[in-house]
């Protein structure tokens, strides 16, 4: 069954479908289990996900890094009721020192990572590329409104364990996550090609009963040896929901001939899933002549100088790498 939101009442007459088996990219599909009160949305990036990687010929473990980060983005940026922006960023001290993910409400989506080839060493994990460092979280509302942002430490684990410690320590919101990034090979008359992939799922239990949703509080840190720990016992549903979500294998995720409700209907059949209409996703960068020009006027003078180079000023933009050349009159050198 499909509603325009998951925020709209269903009355009981709506009909109930088959899962479409039409497989669709670039799109978020949110979902609710009512009987286990159970919310969440799931991803597919294909064409997307690939226009962002090939444009900087990634390493691939680099690339996949970036999708999982992109994926994650997707699933929280999505959400917005607003036309703001997400924006996930990190900085570590690992192999892949930065990454950032813009999304921008409701579809658009850009990305960059920084990263030392010397550093990068076969059979790395994403922990390993990332190290030590932090994750920032922003959700910027806009030019008149404050932004919000959350900080994780990141200590060689994986962005699905930040995204974990996140919503336990700022949102206090029961949530799991799976992300998967793949490399697919297709045959064809020009020799096999190559294309990225990716998927991902977040489920949040949020029951009517505030009280069903308590979790035990947070670890103070520095309590005496021999304290006991605060604990609260799960909730049977979110029990149930974070089992099932366990059993999604990554090739799941990313199948190209498996659509997302057939997914999501393998997952929660048994208890009943409705899926609501699909946000599409595309890749598009913000950047533009007008704007790197504007930029350019915000340095000093002297800075601005010192970028003229065979009497022209060259500026590419990190995230899509296009090309935007000024004269040095357009960049404001004085002469």
């Amino acid at each position: 069954m499909t509603s325009q939101s998951p925020d709209m009442k269903i009355s009981q007459e709506t009909p109930i479908r088959a899962p479409s088996s039409v497989p669709v990219d670039d799109a978020v599909l949110p979902f609710e289990v009512a009987s286990l009160d159970l919310r969440g949305r799931l991803t597919r990036l294909g064409p997307a996900l690939d226009d962002v990687l090939t444009k900087h010929d990634y390493p691939a473990p680099v690339g996949k890094l970036l999708g999982e980060a992109i994926v994650l983005a997707t699933l929280l940026g999505s959400s917005l009721k607003f036309d703001g922006r997400f924006i996930l960023q990190t900085q570590t001290d690992g192999p892949v020192s930065f990454l950032i993910v813009d999304f921008q409400a409701p579809d658009r989506l850009r990305a960059y990572a920084r990263y030392d080839a010397k550093r990068l060493k076969e059979g790395q994990d994403s922990g390993a590329l990332l190290g030590k460092g932090h994750l920032a979280m922003t959700i910027d509302q806009g030019p008149d409104m404050s932004r919000y942002q959350g900080l994780v430490a990141l200590d060689g684990g994986s962005l699905e364990d930040a995204a974990h410690e996140y919503f336990l320590r700022s949102e206090q919101i029961p949530t799991r996550v799976r992300l998967a990034v793949g490399e697919e090979w297709r045959g064809g008359g020009d020799g096999p090609k190559h294309r990225w992939r990716a998927g991902g799922v977040l489920l949040q239990f949020l029951p009517k009963a505030p009280e069903r949703a308590r979790q035990a509080d947070l670890h103070p840190g520095d309590a005496p040896e021999g304290a006991v720990t605060h604990t609260v016992a799960e909730d049977d549903a979110w029990i149930e929901g974070q089992s099932l979500i366990s059993t999604v294998e990554d090739i799941e995720l990313i199948d190209p001939d498996l659509s997302g409700e057939r997914l999501l209907y393998r997952l929660f059949h048994e208890r009943g899933v409705r899926v609501f209409a699909p946000l599409s996703l595309r890749a598009q960068c913000s950047c533009s002549r007008d704007a790197v020009s504007a930029m350019l006027k915000s340095f000093a003078p002297d800075d601005r100088a010192a970028m003229v180079k065979d009497d022209k000023v060259l500026v590419t933009c990190e995230f899509c790498s296009s090309v935007y050349q000024f004269t040095p009159h357009e960049a404001g050198v004085e002469e």
